[in-house]
């Protein structure tokens, strides 16, 4: 769906939209693991070249999610958040790579919550692909994708898989 120059093309409008917003009120970028926080390190590198140095961190929502008793046996692997700034009064911009069904981004709002009480939370997605199943919509979105609950949407990272494009295919 995307090749890897359309994600670099795609990051920078992204950064240049969140510029435009700085002037009234300069944001905290903080990723969501894994991809949320490669995201949200592209962007900051681009506001950086800018002339915008944010402040940056990254959030670990697996003991947050709503589907730990579906994966059995298995444990969420554990990252560690580093939120390096006071979240109180502050402007935060969540990102992610795709957003679905919403319920990733409720649980970093709960994460979230549990190191201050920002000013305001905005959320920024590479993919939005619809199918929501809570009232969560993305303040930015690099691209709209229209997908049926039976497809799966994978973003690949250079740093973090090796390769890099936005797939779809059938759920398995």
């Amino acid at each position: 769906m995307l090749s890897e120059a359309d994600i670099a093309n795609t990051v920078h409008r992204l950064a240049y939209e969140i510029l435009e917003t700085c002037r009234q009120d300069t944001p905290a970028l903080i990723g969501i693991y894994t991809r949320g926080v490669t995201l949200a390190k592209r962007v900051h590198e681009v506001l950086r070249a800018a002339g915008e140095d944010l402040p940056l961190g990254t959030l670990d929502i697996s003991l947050y999610r709503d589907d730990l008793d579906n994966l059995g046996d298995m444990l969420p692997t554990l990252e560690t958040s580093e939120i390096p700034f006071d979240l109180e009064d502050t402007r935060v911009i969540l990102f992610d790579e795709v957003i679905y069904t919403g319920r990733t981004t409720r649980a970093a709002l709960d994460g979230l919550i549990d190191y201050g009480r920002p000013a305001k939370i905005e959320l920024a997605v590479l993919v939005d692909r619809g199918n929501r199943e809570l009232p969560i919509q993305p303040d930015y979105v690099g691209v709209e994708l229209t997908t049926t609950r039976d497809q799966y949407v994978k973003v690949r990272f250079r740093e973090d898989d090796g390769k890099e494009g936005v797939f779809i295919s059938k759920k398995p």
